[in-house]
């Protein structure tokens, strides 16, 4: 039993707890807060920055919300910042329960409500775009939540994150949220660097228990023996290693006989064509499972967007119903009430009778190519307990709180825009942790579809594994960098860019680095004396015979670069209408030319092929030679853009060809250099023949010598690597900058000032407003009237071409551009060909080309086109061309406010007025006050736009 005096001390403590801010906070709480939501909170309340890594649905949020009640005791501002403009709403209406709407405000790149609250909710680019404009909304500012800190990964737009952590004033608490990461000691420490006092605090328990399941058949097993969950799992990894985990024996024997090959009458397996292949369960069998089992309500992933729309119809075909009468007529009263203002010809092009069906069935998609209403109105039935699966893509599993019983994998595996990856541990967990949220569910499920080549134990090391660590993706931008130099002055900005976490991280490589390479030096002293030769130097030996084989090689190389030179400068010369003969690549066989040639680093041509694809051809595609076989006429029109358009000109080039109907006359002057070549063989002949008349080529140990010498090259090489891996990372991040400002410079940008150091000039000064992956060529082509006397769509339409992304290469060039573009579209592939040659001298990442693949979408749209008749010919589906309209929004708001003109200004307005309309605009339960002011035009909230 404590003594009297301990009692006291402990009542003591507990009285100056409740009188303290957190345990004021704490009574306004309908639940005791965990161990490491408490510890975060005593960090704030003593004055410092705190961490916090824990696993999704953990409780995180409950320490930036503590954050958000100091700031409210002290009589500071809170900023509350997301990675994503769906999380922001979220959040905001959050506080506005708590607090009122009178004192919270809301800012994303298209909504601002209340924007001098003391509370404010945002997107980090606002926050960052803030900051670079010293924006008065920051007086007064006491505390910072960053929630989803971890985003700092994302190579588009992770380095928003390390700019407003390194900018933010020193006197800012900041409170940065993430999902657990492996190496939150570091970042902990990186953030202590650049925020002073900054405290860790990890936690890997869930507070709802999370079990994994795999479903093979009709049937569902627990993947772990023993009744383990994943935490336990993990536990027993980290402690004993992968090996102590156990695996659910009935799994072990259901996957291995279905996949064992079949006996036949003597015993013998009848190889490969005998085996029972064992196939992923179908959708419909997979939802009737889980209903019978009681693991609904369900997220399902499947990592593409038109399989997730698929998945929903093959619902519905099957007849799955998992909502009852009163339901149904609940959520189609709904949809009807919150889709009233769309047109019925846009509700067509939008699926919308298919996607009401399944909703009033309780089953639904979603995913970033939906209609953002339409995503909206799945989350909130969702939400409600009525939608009762949701096909989803990943972009799902990004904090938005979707309560779900259980997830649905459906591959361990996904296409990340170059080719099909296994996905990671740290993305296998942010996808189960929606199962299972807090306050919500008593437990979470985790189900794993099983496929024919999975392996049991295999996914069990995946959902067991904690390794996933945090690297930083900051690089400066064009942008970045005329802001840093505007607002700091050049040393100071190198200074910044030295504390970035992505600098943080390299310099600790290095030291590593350097340890290596001191070994392997002491290596090469071991084996310059194995390759000794008595007859003579064998270093120089092998050198010649280095030399001989190099120059042998460049000979080959030279003779392929005259052959691409010469077939380079033969495309420029076709026209539309040259039916050519493509020899080799994915566009072998006959082609239609229906674009006039686009430069660049090579010479890129338009065709339609005979199978009525649109296509693009270089140099690659061609032996050596461009052989124009026949002629057609390209009618005036031709876009190329439609189905039928490229079948009517295969059939003409078919024609063309069945009637040997003869070609143009094509010639070029480009012609091989025959006297170089003759140089290079004699300097060959010379070097072979220094080789054989060497004493070390005579030495009967010289294959030995040979055989040490390789060993040396191939270890000096690779300790060379080294010491370029170690000056290139050190001072990299300020190395890259240097190199800007170069490029700057080249560009009148940037000038030596009075004191020698490079200065921001007025011709950079509209660069400092411009955001995006083409803040440099957005801006050129501002200087160089590529806007200059657009009415408003032809605006939008131009604008596009620097804003958007699109998946096909088809989208580089058009036969016919809206507005008479052409011309002007040329000489923006111009002005981008001058700027990447730039950027290959000096060293820096190449912009993104141009273009145009929304051209006649949005002009179309600005023109008051219906969604229908603006989609119409494209391949661009309404949540992309949504979310592509914003941006041009955004693109078109910055650019008013980048010239100091208000006529300018005014132009750009009304382009925006044009194309913010209709579907673009319409938001379920907007939080945005109706009124002009809500709409954002001011410097400091500008935004780059957001990929969701």
């Amino acid at each position: 039993m404590p003594s009297y005096a301990d009692q006291y001390r402990a009542a003591r403590a507990r009285n100056e707890h409740l009188r303290s801010p957190l345990g004021t906070f704490e009574s306004t709480l309908s639940f005791p807060l965990d161990d490491f939501q408490r510890e975060s909170c005593e960090v704030l309340q003593r004055g410092d920055g705190v961490l916090v890594a824990a696993p999704t649905g953990a409780g995180k949020t409950v320490v930036g919300e503590f954050a958000v009640y100091l700031a409210r005791e002290q009589g500071k501002k809170a900023f509350y910042t997301t990675p994503i403009k769906a999380l922001s709403n979220q959040k905001y209406q959050d506080l506005c329960a708590i607090y009122g709407s009178d004192h919270v405000g809301l800012l994303t790149g298209d909504v601002a409500v209340n924007s001098e609250a003391p509370i404010m909710v945002m997107t980090t680019e606002v926050l960052r775009n803030m900051l670079y404009a010293q924006s008065s909304t920051l007086d007064s500012l006491g505390y910072v939540v960053m929630d989803e800190v971890h985003y700092l990964a994302d190579r588009f737009r992770g380095a928003v994150w390390e700019e407003v952590i390194i900018h933010l004033p020193e006197s800012v608490a900041v409170v940065s949220l993430s999902a657990t990461i492996s190496n939150a000691e570091e970042f902990g420490q990186w953030l202590d660097t650049v925020r002073g006092s900054t405290t860790v605090v990890v936690s890997e328990h869930r507070p709802v228990p999370l079990w994994q399941h795999v479903m093979t058949g009709h049937r569902i097993y627990d993947l772990f023996a023993d009744n383990t969950t994943i935490s336990k799992a993990a536990d027993i990894v980290r402690t004993g290693g992968a090996e102590k985990l156990k695996v659910n024996t009935e799994l072990l024997k259901a996957t291995s006989k279905r996949g064992a090959p079949k006996r036949g009458r003597h015993g013998k397996g009848h190889g490969r064509s005998g085996a029972q292949r064992m196939r992923r369960a179908p959708r419909p069998v997979v939802l009737r499972s889980l209903e019978e089992e009681g693991l609904l309500p369900a997220i399902y992933f499947i990592f593409s967007r038109a399989a997730c729309d698929d998945a929903v119809s093959q619902c519905i075909n099957a007849d799955v119903r998992l909502t009852d009468q009163r339901q149904a007529q609940i959520i189609r009263a709904y949809i009807s009430e919150a889709t009233a203002s769309i047109d019925l010809k846009d509700l067509r092009v939008l699926g919308f009778d298919t996607w009401r069906e399944g909703l009033c069935r309780g089953i639904a998609s979603h995913h970033a190519g939906m209609l953002p209403l339409f995503k909206e109105i799945v989350e909130h039935l969702f939400s409600m307990g009525l939608v009762q699966v949701v096909f989803a893509t990943e972009t799902l599993a990004l904090g938005i709180n979707m309560p779900a019983r259980s997830v649905v994998i459906e591959k361990l595996s996904k296409f990340n825009g170059e080719q099909h990856v296994d996905i990671t541990p740290g993305e296998y967990t942010q996808l189960t942790g929606r199962a299972g949220r807090r306050g919500i569910d008593v437990e979470g499920h985790a189900v794993v579809l099983w496929d024919d080549g999975m392996d049991a134990r295999q996914i069990a090391g995946l959902a067991s594994r904690r390794t996933y660590p945090l690297y930083s993706s900051f690089r400066p931008t064009y942008n970045m960098s005329v802001n840093l130099l505007d607002h700091f002055g050049s040393d100071r900005a190198m200074s910044i860019l030295e504390s970035s976490f992505a600098q943080f991280q390299a310099d600790k490589s290095v030291v590593n680095l350097a340890s290596k390479v001191r070994r392997q030096e002491k290596a090469l002293e071991g084996y310059e004396e194995s390759m000794t030769c008595h007859l003579g130097d064998y270093v120089e030996y092998s050198n010649l015979k280095y030399r001989l084989n190099q120059s042998e090689k460049k000979f080959s190389r030279d003779r392929k670069r005259a052959n691409r030179d010469a077939v380079d400068s033969m495309l420029q010369l076709l026209n539309p209408g040259d039916v050519i003969e493509v020899p080799r690549g994915r566009n072998a066989g006959y082609a239609v030319v229906v674009g006039k040639p686009q430069g660049g680093f090579e010479t890129r041509v338009g065709v339609v092929t005979l199978s009525a694809h649109l296509r693009v051809v270089g140099p690659s595609d061609f032996d050596g030679d461009v052989n124009v076989v026949s002629k057609v006429k390209v009618p005036k029109h031709f876009t190329g853009r439609t189905p039928q358009e490229r079948r009517d000109m295969s059939a003409r080039a078919t024609t063309a060809l069945d009637e040997g109907r003869p070609p143009r006359s094509l010639s070029s002057s480009k012609v091989p250099d025959f006297q170089r070549r003759d140089q290079e063989r004699d300097e060959i002949e010379r070097l072979r023949k220094a080789v054989e008349s060497h004493p070390c080529h005579g030495c009967s140990e010289r294959e030995d010598h040979a055989r040490w010498f390789n060993r040396w090259v191939k270890l000096k090489k690779e300790t060379d690597s080294l010491r370029h891996q170690i000056d290139s990372r050190t001072n990299t991040i300020a190395q890259r900058f240097a190199h800007i400002l170069e490029l700057l410079a080249d560009y009148g940008y940037v000038a030596p000032g009075q004191d020698g150091r490079p200065e921001l000039q007025r011709a950079g000064e509209a660069l400092r407003k411009i955001y995006g992956d083409r803040d440099l060529l957005t801006s050129l082509a501002l200087r160089d009237g590529y806007f200059a006397e657009l009415d408003p769509a032809a605006l939008c339409a131009a604008m596009s071409t620097l804003v958007f992304s699109g998946k096909r290469e088809e989208t580089v060039f058009m036969r016919k551009y809206p507005a008479n573009l052409g011309e002007r579209v040329t000489e923006l592939h111009a002005l981008w060909n001058e700027l990447t040659s730039a950027e290959r001298r000096h060293r820096l990442p190449e912009t993104p080309v141009p273009d145009v693949g929304l051209m006649w979408s949005i002009y179309r749209w600005a023109r008051g086109g219906t969604l229908a008749h603006s989609l119409e010919g494209s391949d661009l589906v309404a949540g992309d061309f949504v979310r592509a309209t914003k941006q041009v929004i955004d693109a078109l708001d910055q650019l008013g406010h980048a010239v100091e003109d208000a006529t300018w200004r005014t132009g750009c307005e009304a382009a925006i007025n044009l194309i913010k309309r209709g579907v673009i605009i319409h938001e379920l339960d907007s939080p945005s006050n109706g009124d002009e002011e809500s709409i954002i035009s001011t410097d400091e909230f500008q935004e780059v736009s957001e990929e969701e």
